[in-house]
């Protein structure tokens, strides 16, 4: 049996993909103000919830973890169990991954992915496809741990204030986005979101998005994943036209953040993950 990869509904992957590489996923936890818990991906959860004051999310904890990754673990027959889960220091998942990975002993490993959101899922995705190569453990963690170094991720939003009220984002950076309606550009740097560039517009700052990941890019080969909170068609729009400007693209996605991420970025926020070295995904 190949190692089996675990991950987390941060990583915005499809039940298309999560089938085809046998890659589990753990729900994370939404609550609403009357203290109503929704798991992601399990629970129908309110499309407005993104916008209601006193919304909390939270990762998996330990009880969820031990489940799954037990379950895991028996699963793959004695090959082991690569965990990727979003950011350490946007999420306590890892920190409740590593308490559980000490109880369940060596065939499982973790991996802080340094993302969230799609770029969590490309990283996953290099596990898996090294997983079904027939790697081992090791192997598999090492891929993980290669995608997720080499990776690139950029965010517009609309406001910074989802992200500055659940702080993912300084106070200071939330006053250089307000200031005069500029629109900021956001890059995961060290694991969290930090501010990269501010421009006037929505429109500019998309488009200068794009004209970054393009510049990121150079001449690799790379998968691209357009993620987006509520924005499905400015999602495509950008999609089109950072492929046609990309000279060699491997594969490409667009996927919906979720309730999860979209209740700390906001409505309308669209953002672009590249990663490298994965096999075609079509």
């Amino acid at each position: 049996m190949p190692v089996i990869v675990v991950t987390d509904s941060s990583s915005r992957l499809s039940a298309s993909l999560t089938d085809r590489y046998g890659i589990t996923q753990v729900p994370l936890h939404v609550t609403m103000p009357d203290g109503s818990d929704y798991l992601e991906g399990v629970d129908p959860i309110p499309a407005d919830v993104i916008s209601v004051p006193g919304v909390t999310t939270s990762g998996a904890n330990p009880q969820d973890l031990i489940e799954v990754y037990g379950e895991a673990l028996e699963r793959s027959d004695g090959d082991g169990v690569v965990a990727v889960h979003m950011s350490r220091r946007l999420s306590g998942t890892w920190a409740a991954a590593r308490l559980v990975a000490e109880e369940l002993g060596d065939g499982l490993r973790i991996v802080d992915s340094r993302a969230a959101g799609a770029s969590v899922g490309l990283t996953v995705l290099a596990a898996a496809q090294a997983a079904a190569g027939g790697a081992d453990r090791d192997h598999v963690y090492e891929a993980a741990v290669r995608a997720a170094a080499t990776a690139d991720s950029l965010l517009c939003v609309q406001t910074l204030e989802n992200l500055r009220n659940s702080g993912r984002i300084s106070a200071a950076s939330h006053l250089l986005g307000s200031a005069l309606s500029i629109k900021p550009i956001l890059h995961v740097e060290d694991g969290i979101l930090v501010l990269k560039e501010r421009q006037r517009t929505t429109t500019k700052a998309i488009a200068r998005m794009i004209e970054a990941a393009v510049e990121q890019a150079g001449t690799d080969a790379v998968t691209v994943a357009v993620q987006h909170c509520q924005a499905p068609g400015l999602a495509i729009e950008v999609h089109e036209k950072l492929c046609a400007k990309l000279p060699r693209v491997t594969s490409s996605l667009v996927v919906d953040l979720g309730k999860v991420l979209g209740v700390h970025v906001g409505r309308g926020a669209v953002g672009i993950a590249l990663g490298r070295g994965l096999e075609p995904l079509d």
